[in-house]
């Protein structure tokens, strides 16, 4: 079985570069759509490929593109990043019997919409050996929209390691898991504690949307 941590992590790689390169203390929202139209063509490009997709061969046929909101900058917002001392790792449970080894590596605290926020980002101890992902972090998270105009078990962000002591966190690249597409993926489970209570409208749709 291919699994979905190491899979998904080579081909999305890219887009977590684009995102923060971009980061200022200002954020320059010309320079994050963009980066959110790159995303788009990659993410578009990689479900077409016969080799990467991770579509069913019967709907790989029919796949002409990924349902994406529009760029919506409300979505852009700049994170403070608190790094955790002493965490040990631990298995984060997977949509198989598959056992994914995790460490929380610190929280983002950021605002959206008039609300507060403090989830928790992570790193994959099985990339950690691997020099160009070593300051690769893990962001899942799940929001309102969930199981209505996006796919029901929350999406995930690809951000890395920021020596500022902030980060800047783009919705609008928010992408589902292999297995929304395909049951043979083996995919981490979004923990509870990183639930937004409200609708992220930005980033990759439900599959059928």
């Amino acid at each position: 079985m291919r699994f979905l941590t190491k899979v998904y992590i080579i081909i999305t790689f890219a887009f977590c570069i684009s995102i923060n390169q971009s980061f200022s203390q200002s954020i320059d929202h010309k320079v994050q759509k963009k980066s959110y139209k790159a995303f788009k063509k990659q993410i578009n490009k990689t479900y077409k490929s016969d080799e990467k997709s991770p579509l069913k061969s019967e709907d790989l046929k029919s796949f002409r593109k990924l349902p994406i909101y529009k760029f919506d900058k409300t979505f852009v917002v700049e994170a403070k990043f608190i790094k955790s001392e002493n965490e040990k790792p631990f298995n984060m449970p997977t949509t198989t019997d598959r056992i994914a080894k995790y460490q929380k590596y610190g929280e983002v605290h950021f605002e959206m919409k008039g609300n507060s926020y403090a989830l928790n980002v992570y790193t994959n101890l099985s990339l950690q050996n691997i020099p160009i992902y070593r300051d690769y972090l893990f962001f899942p998270f799940t929001d309102e929209s969930n199981g209505s105009s996006t796919y029901g078990g929350g999406r995930y962000l690809d951000l890395r390691i920021n020596k500022s002591g902030k980060i800047l966190i783009d919705f609008n690249q928010a992408y589902n898991p292999y297995c929304a597409y395909n049951d043979r993926y083996s995919c981490p489970i979004v923990p509870k504690e990183n639930h937004i209570n409200e609708e992220i409208n930005a980033g990759v749709k439900a599959p059928d949307k």
